[in-house]
């Protein structure tokens, strides 16, 4: 038999993934639905770029490696061939592709949309390797809160997708588990699973309410129909909704913070297309420790706008020597008093930019807005700040919190809100919280 390693490919825009049609040209599996794929003699890592450049058109240097599966054999006897599959999922900045000769047809879709095609052998098994779990949500110390709430749904519409489909056949297998195990689900189970599951997303991250708010939304659509169709269908409607509305935060914000020398730090992709669109004269960045993901953001910025690169302790300083115009920063959570928890150093920026008279603007959908009082600074390992013999005790919070006085306007989707506007988006969100026990 021969014993053939190939790399699956998942590309992934705005929550859908991109599926190719196999064209009358290749050599196997004509017709079916495949993602970007091709032989990993070698380094597989390579393979996959190379591929990703071949079949679409695309820069592999522009794409973001999210998730490396582990491998796994599926062997297909009619080509006496046993494949070793290694599968990959990547965010790809752009829905431009251009196919070449192996390709009939292409679409961006739910992934979900798989387990309806005929496709290459297990390409469910592919995606179910890579694709966001609760781990994503629970563990990710690299991403945003915005981005993590996204993952969550995400999660929550695949295994809806799973569930619907084996409803649909009666409780037959639909699929595989996170895993890879075969995954057998009864119709009458869907909806509790699901409950379980979100209860579980909600918890994941208490620091991030956006993840508790837009796993409640979704759940709180559903609970009439208790389906996992109905989830489903929440989730993905809810995919789009988070996204555009964090772009419409970014768009009221920029408006704010348009041509002028913009101080910030940490990385929030809402901050971030918020500079995009605002076209600032210069941005003065903080590295943003323990994890230092401000480094990344100024080299980043550095093709657009002219970037200045600080010291965490020196930030608060700079604001006013460098010459800011206005302090700008995401937030993991507003309060529903108006104060805003961000990443640890916000504070004092905060105060200085008030303390110099500057503008203080904390950018964020309004799902970010917590439902009650409650803070969770999540407290890093200590190790992080000292590692010493000696009886010291660390502090060593990844968040702080910033008064709403030092905050000059929480902008959202909805533009600017007063404490009265966060205070009234706060109870719209404790409202659907209930869904367990509708």
């Amino acid at each position: 038999m021969d014993e053939r390693p190939v790399v699956s490919c998942f590309l992934r825009n705005r929550g859908a993934v991109l599926l190719f049609r196999r064209s009358a040209d290749v050599g196997s599996y004509r017709g079916r639905w495949g993602v970007v794929a091709g032989h990993a003699e070698g380094d597989p890592d390579a393979a996959a770029r190379e591929e990703i450049a071949e079949e679409t058109g695309l820069d592999p240097a522009r794409m973001t490696l999210v998730s490396r599966g582990d491998p796994f054999s599926v062997t297909d006897p009619s080509l006496d061939t046993r494949w070793t599959v290694h599968p990959y999922l990547f965010d790809c900045p752009t829905r431009e592709v251009a196919t070449n000769w192996e390709t009939a047809e292409h679409e961006w879709v739910a992934p979900t949309a798989i387990l309806d095609r005929e496709t290459v052998p297990d390409l469910w098994t592919s995606y179910d390797r890579v694709r966001p779990g609760l781990a994503t949500v629970a563990e990710d110390t690299d991403h945003g809160a915005a981005y993590l709430s996204v993952r969550a749904l995400e999660m929550l519409r695949d295994e809806a997708g799973v569930r619907a489909r084996a409803a649909r056949a009666g409780g037959d297998e639909a699929g595989a588990g996170n895993a890879g195990s075969p995954l057998v689900v009864h119709a009458e189970d869907g909806w509790e699973e699901l409950a379980d599951i979100a209860v579980a997303l909600r918890e994941a991250r208490p620091a991030m309410p956006v993840v508790c708010n837009r796993v409640n939304r979704v759940m709180s659509a559903a609970s009439d129909a208790r389906t996992a169709a109905a989830v489903e269908h929440a989730a993905a409607a809810g995919i789009e909704a988070a996204l555009s509305a964090d772009e419409r935060a970014a768009v009221h914000a920029a408006r704010r913070v348009a041509d002028a020398r913009v101080a910030t730090l940490s990385r929030s992709g809402t901050v971030r297309e918020t500079l995009s669109l605002a076209q600032p004269e210069a941005v003065l960045v903080a590295e943003s420790r323990p994890g230092g993901e401000g480094v990344a953001v100024a080299a980043d910025l550095a093709a657009e706008s002219e970037v200045t690169l600080t010291t965490d302790a020196a930030l608060a300083h700079a604001v006013g020597e460098w010459g800011a115009d206005a302090v700008l920063v995401g937030a993991d959570a507003v309060r529903p008093d108006g104060s805003v928890i961000n990443k640890a150093g916000t504070r004092a920026a905060a105060l200085a930019g008030t303390y110099e008279g500057i503008e203080v603007v904390a950018v964020a959908a309004s799902d970010k807005i917590a439902p009650h009082d409650r803070t969770d600074l999540e407290h890093r390992d200590g190790s992080e700040v000292y590692e010493g013999e000696a009886d010291v005790a660390v502090y060593n919070p990844t968040f702080d919190v910033t008064p709403a006085d030092c905050v000059d306007a929480v902008v959202t989707e909805h533009g600017a809100l007063d404490r009265e506007g966060v205070a009234a988006v706060a109870a719209d969100h404790r409202a659907r919280e209930n869904w367990p026990e509708e």
